[in-house]
């Protein structure tokens, strides 16, 4: 099933899928089945679009197209069953921040035409809903600074307001060109873990950059990294990145990048692929100096080694036969290897041809995709260097080769103003066999001289090649192009799977017919740009170009539109593009009637050989024959060719060491109890008093002659017995003095005694206890309220009938007033 043209689909759905829709009332039953068909002949040339592969392959092609985006755009508004896919390849990539930030609610933008402006105010939750919903198929985003269609208010807003933490959660690339610290720091809200390519291209020196690194790579595994700055690279750049270890792409432009310390780190990467250096304006000692670190010992010093020139005994006339063991090694496979990054596949150097030259006698990979960005023109030694280095390091295995000019500037200056014909013209002879090149371009304005031998030579040297581009776009102005439409014969005779031609040709001279009508034509050239060529007889060239490619379907040149050119020829590659289907078609034609021709003619030849002719009738006779078979023995030795080969086979191991300590921190607490001392004087009021007591003494005569009643005796011993229960500590000197007076008296004397020994053995301890006891309750201060009354009962008490008055001292009184006698 043949593919629809990028072209026709969106056409076929953006009129004829949604005719009902705009189909007016008054159409008549014609013109709506006349629409039906139309869309069922659509819906039968679309079910490729079954396939989701082949649906996002044609998506991706329209999207490549000349107005692709505003057809993608179209197609997604059209058919609801590819919407979701054509969305996805459309918001894929975005070259600038500003349709992302159009997602926010027209009343939220400065300006609705120009969302770039910025906000008039924060948006709440609800207005990041579209951003979110379409940041999820965002995979890659650049942002330029230096362009100013968006305003650094909106980072702030983004950074403070954002509902989520990145709100392009599946961005996978990150170009970032910036002039500013602050524009450098803005990359940081858009640095998601699944960012795995970085471009950075700074323009003026920012204070941040190491920060920023560091950041980056802490946070990210890359696998690409393009570093462009007009600045020298960090000195601990290498350091910054040691983690890095996984990088597929790298590319540095910029002061510092030649460095020994940077060459180690890129030969430590062990899955490049692609490389990208700057070498202009370095010396041959710089360009060196990047392999100081990383060139491999050689081995050839030890005595036994194979390439080594040392034998271990001291001999002056002993041949060095290192050079014949060198070539063994490399015969051999055993050979160490010198360079760095075997694994390498694409390489991109800029600078001078011998800077470049010098740089590749270094490497050893298998490189098969190689773009030169040198000086225009070259110094004719330089490019001989060159190319003999291109073809001999990597002549089996380059695939693609590049080669263009240093200033892009100059190139478009030259190729805008009109110029003579340049002075030095660019040899191809130096490139010797590429046989797997399938890409010459070359691009070099002022190195265009090419002649027909130089196309003959690259026929002979890349009998692959698919795609040849010779300077299509050098202009000439007083003289003609040196290269001829017959110089294309070789192309098309040794090189069939050629399909896109670009160069500059004389098309004014007369090609010999019978050159053109036995040179085999190209079924595989389908593409030819033919730029400022020169053209004299449309209809000649033309016809050569039928015999040639009678299957080109595209047909090329520089008209008015897009560059200033020399219209009487443009006019003429006009007329040639107009002649050109109607003579292929001829020619077509008539091989085709040719072909038809020789296949009938040749049956016709067969058919008559095959006649039988009728032999006449043959004699019979009867003759024996011996029918006995000779047999013959014979012996074969068949030996087989054995062939011993032995692989060497070790594998590659690294040593991986992780260091899995855990973050501890040791903490002090201060667990000492908070004492206070505190004194308390406490000291009890201790005060002493002592007591005198004389009570006093009277003596009184007494008459033994008189009669004493038992009455006033009894009284007088109850008053003595009174006296002496109260008064315990009376001295018993008073007592034995008022007995002396009264010997006479038994009984009041024993009555003494019994008292006596009340006092000393009941009252006395009674007294001594209650005593200690009213100290103590004195200390405290709890005193008796009735001090007063017992003392006045206690004065009472010691008055004797006989006129005797104990009055106590108030000391006394406050002491025994507890007792309560």
């Amino acid at each position: 099933m043949s593919m629809p043209s990028s072209s026709f689909i969106p056409d076929i759905l953006s009129r004829n899928l949604s005719f009902r829709g705009r189909r007016s009332r008054t159409s008549s039953r014609q013109s709506s089945y006349q629409s039906y068909s139309v869309y069922q002949q659509a819906m039968a040339s679309l079910t490729i679009l079954r396939d989701p592969d082949a649906t996002k392959a044609l998506l991706e092609t329209i999207l490549d197209s000349p107005g692709g985006k505003r057809s993608l755009s179209r197609l997604a508004r059209t058919c609801k069953g590819i919407c979701e896919t054509a969305l996805n390849v459309l918001w894929r990539e975005l070259d600038s921040l500003v349709p992302l930030i159009g997602l926010f609610p027209n009343h939220l933008l400065r300006r609705t035409r120009r969302p770039g402006l910025g906000l008039t105010k924060p948006p709440a939750e609800e207005d990041w809903s579209r951003v979110l919903s379409y940041g999820k198929r965002v995979r890659r985003i650049a942002y330029n600074e230096s362009a100013n269609n968006v305003s650094a208010s909106i980072f702030p807003i983004i950074d403070e307001y954002r509902p989520q933490t990145y709100i392009l959660p599946n961005l996978t690339s990150l170009t970032w060109r910036v002039d500013t610290a602050a524009g450098l720091e803005r990359c940081l809200l858009f640095l998601t873990p699944e960012v795995k390519t970085v471009v950075l291209d700074i323009n003026n020196k920012v204070s941040n950059l190491r920060d920023i690194l560091k950041q980056l790579s802490n946070r990210n595994r890359l696998h690409s990294l393009s570093f462009t700055s007009h600045v020298a690279l960090p000195e601990d750049f290498t350091d910054i990145f040691h983690r890095q270890n996984g990088l597929v792409k790298l590319s540095l432009n910029a002061p510092g990048a030649l460095s020994s310390a940077v060459g180690k780190w890129v030969s430590s990467q062990p899955k490049l692929r692609f490389l990208e250096l700057d070498l202009t304006a370095r010396s041959i000692v710089a360009v060196e100096g990047f392999f100081e670190e990383i060139m491999p010992r050689s081995g050839y010093s030890t005595p036994s080694s194979v390439g080594g020139t040392d034998s271990g005994v001291f001999s002056a006339d002993e041949p060095d036969f290192s050079d014949i063991r060198k070539s063994a090694l490399r015969l051999t496979g055993d050979a160490p290897l010198k360079g760095v990054c075997p694994q390498l596949q694409q390489l991109q150097l800029t600078g001078e041809a011998a800077n470049i030259a010098a740089f590749m006698k270094h490497l050893n990979s298998r490189l098969a995709v190689l773009d030169l960005i040198i000086d225009d023109p070259p110094e004719t030694n330089d490019w001989h260097e060159l190319a003999t280095t291109i073809c001999e390091q990597f002549g089996g295995f380059l695939q693609v080769l590049k080669l263009s000019a240093v200033n892009s500037k100059f190139i478009e200056l030259v190729r805008s103003t009109s110029r003579d014909v340049p002075i030095k013209p660019l040899s191809l002879e130096y490139l010797t066999f590429l046989p797997n090149l399938h890409r010459l371009d070359i691009d070099l304005p002022e190195s265009v001289i090419f002649s027909d031998s130089d196309v003959a030579h690259i026929a002979k040297t890349c009998p692959n090649i698919e795609v040849l581009r010779l300077c299509p776009l050098a202009k000439f102005t007083t003289a003609p192009p040196s290269l001829t439409l017959e110089g294309l014969i070789p192309l098309t005779t040794e090189c069939p799977r050629l399909h896109t031609l670009a160069v500059v040709v004389d098309g004014r001279s007369g090609t010999r017919g019978d050159a053109v009508e036995r040179a085999p034509s190209s079924r595989s050239l389908l593409r030819l740009h033919v730029g400022h060529s020169w053209v004299k007889d449309p209809f000649r060239v033309a016809i050569t170009l039928s015999h040639l490619s009678p299957y080109l379907d595209n047909l090329k040149w520089f008209q008015e539109k897009n560059r200033a050119v020399i219209e009487e020829h443009a006019k003429g590659w006009q007329q040639v593009s107009d002649f050109l289907p109607y003579l292929q078609h001829i020619r077509l034609s008539e091989r085709r009637k040719a072909t038809v021709a020789t296949r009938v003619e040749v049956r016709v030849k067969t058919v008559e050989v095959e006649v039988p002719v009728i032999p006449p009738k043959p004699k019979v006779s009867e003759q024996a024959i011996d029918a006995t078979p000779v047999v013959i023995d014979q012996g074969v030795l068949a030996r087989p060719r054995l062939l011993e080969a032995s692989v060497q086979s070790s594998p590659e191991t690294v040593d991986e060491g992780v260091e899995a300590s855990p973050a501890v921190s040791s903490k002090l607490i201060d667990a000492t109890p908070v004492v206070q001392d505190e004194e308390v004087y406490a000291s009890p009021a201790v005060s002493e008093i002592g007591v005198e007591i004389r009570p006093p003494a009277s003596s009184a005569t007494i008459d033994a002659t008189t009669a004493i009643s038992s009455k006033n005796i009894n009284t007088n011993a109850v008053a003595v017995e009174s006296n002496a229960d109260t008064m315990s500590d009376v001295s018993t000197s008073s007592s034995s003095s008022s007995e002396y007076h009264r010997p006479h008296l038994a009984i009041p004397f024993i009555s003494g005694i019994f008292t006596l020994v009340k006092d000393v053995f009941v009252s006395y301890p009674v007294y001594l206890s209650l005593r200690l006891l009213n100290a103590s309750l004195f200390t405290l201060g709890a005193r008796s309220s009735k001090h007063a009354e017992t003392s006045e009962a206690v004065s009472e008490k010691l008055s004797t009938p006989a006129g005797l008055i104990l009055s106590p001292s108030p000391a006394v009184t406050d002491h025994i007033s507890p007792v309560g006698l």
